[in-house]
């Protein structure tokens, strides 16, 4: 998360965008075998064999323009009555997307990026000049890459004088852009940005059920790790806040003499749910668990001598109840208390509703 840092100017606040983090996944290998890249990652290919497959020092062009043989458009008609006047239109649109190719070239760009085709033609201008061209890229691709390298993308090359002109401004910078294959396919790497760095994940799996699973899991540990460090405040996780606040309503429903005494101990036994689904969910002993880990906070809480144990909580692999602070097993804080609210809301909406709609069955047919 740190790769994709960035700090607002005007408040001076830190914050993290997971959507910076790009995700691609390949099947093949071990989940063990995805790797970070530093560098943003997308899929794609050369379009000619003879470019080169690494660019140190690049200026990227980022198009949403064809650079294929150029066309009249639809409804354009030309009445030709010599034959060879035929031929020097057929040139003129050979040379209309060459003039194209020298703007980009002489504007020092050595990768181009498109969202549209590049034919053979073009392909082998590029190849002269000794530049990485890809085509069919997306469009997300390409915002994310100008977000990146400080390019900009175009949509066309005409001035408002009704000439086509590039100026090399309009180029992203970066260090590196690299073509490498994983698996059965292409990717290109741009690492190394100008204005902002850029991080990518390669998830490798037996399949792609299994790739879409762990990507649900890594998304959710990215957004835990967001809320964490732009809250930064965490607490325990395994259980410990619910057992905690679970010791604690029990003793403060005591000392209530009230038919609220019910309600708040009620509460205080729901909380333990969570600690039981975590264990259940772990294959271990539910209620010795949560016996342990009631006893460790109840110590905690009326023996000052104890009081580190209010870190106490299960660590799910061994089966045993520890000091999770230390072993460094953290919640982010504003996750927890969102959590308790929503569920006390769903709770009370529920509650609430003491009607039950119910379908008419449907009569089967004779």
């Amino acid at each position: 998360m740190q790769f994709v840092k960035e700090v607002n100017p005007e408040t001076g606040k830190a914050i993290y965008p997971v959507k910076s983090v790009g995700i691609i996944k390949q099947h093949g290998r071990s989940f063990k075998d995805s790797a970070l890249i530093p560098g943003y990652v997308f899929y794609g290919g050369r379009a000619g064999q003879g470019m080169p497959r690494t660019v140190k020092n690049a200026r990227i062009a980022l198009l949403d323009i064809d650079l294929r043989k150029s066309k009249m458009a639809m409804g354009v008609s030309v009445v030709v009555t010599d034959p060879k006047k035929l031929e020097d239109i057929r040139q003129r649109e050979s040379d209309i997307t060459k003039e194209r190719i020298q703007l980009l070239l002489n504007a020092g760009a050595n990768v181009i990026l498109t969202t549209k085709g590049i034919d053979d033609m073009a392909i082998k201008y590029f190849v002269e000049a000794g530049a990485l061209a890809v085509r069919r890229c997306k469009k997300d691709d390409l915002r994310r890459i100008a977000k990146l390298t400080g390019g900009t993308m175009m949509i066309t090359f005409a001035d408002m004088e009704g000439n086509e002109t590039f100026d090399k401004s309009m180029l992203g910078e970066a260090d590196e852009v690299i073509e490498e294959r994983a698996a059965d396919d292409d990717h290109i790497i741009v690492k190394g940005g100008k204005t902002q760095r850029a991080c990518s994940v390669l998830l490798r799996g037996a399949n792609m059920h299994m790739l879409e699973e762990v990507e649900r899991s890594l998304h959710d540990a990215l957004c835990a790790i967001k809320r964490a460090m732009e809250s930064a405040s965490v607490v325990p996780g395994g259980g410990c806040v619910e057992a905690a606040l679970s010791i604690h309503l029990e003793n403060f429903a005591t000392s209530l003499g009230s038919r609220e005494q019910l309600a708040i101990a009620e509460f205080a036994q729901s909380m333990l749910v969570i600690p039981k689904q975590l264990s259940v969910n772990a294959a271990q002993d539910a209620s010795e668990m949560v016996a342990k880990l009631r006893a460790s906070h109840n110590a905690a809480q009326t023996d000052p001598s104890k009081s580190e144990m209010k870190h106490y909580g299960m660590d799910c692999i061994s089966g045993k109840i520890q000091n999770n602070l230390a072993a460094g097993i953290i919640e982010p804080a504003l996750s927890k208390v969102k959590m308790i609210q929503f569920a006390t809301e769903a709770a009370i909406t529920v509650l609430r509703i003491d009607d039950m709609i119910q379908l008419a069955p449907e009569e089967p047919e004779q």
